[in-house]
């Protein structure tokens, strides 16, 4: 698979089936990043979480490369991105 086929994926998910599943992502990433700050009683942005997700992939890749963790991780990059600090 190559990077366009990579990004097209990963762009029809955020756009298509995850946001149907579970709504908006500002709101979903604001609600995790409250829940993580109260679990770990530290300031955690929206976009903390999505580039956490994003590290997670990466460990993940560490053990068994996995296109879909690929794809997931590109994903979440680029909703870190739009997330900025809100």
């Amino acid at each position: 698979m190559n990077r366009s086929e990579v990004l097209a994926i990963a762009d029809s998910l955020i756009h298509g089936d995850r946001a149907v599943d579970y709504g908006d992502a500002h709101e979903n990433f604001r609600a995790i990043a409250q829940m993580w700050s109260a679990y770990l009683d530290a300031t955690v942005s929206a976009r903390d979480v999505a580039i956490c997700m994003a590290l997670l992939k990466a460990a993940r890749l560490r053990i068994k490369p996995h296109v879909d963790s690929e794809i997931d991780g590109a994903a979440y990059f680029a909703l870190a991105s739009e997330l900025g600090d809100r």
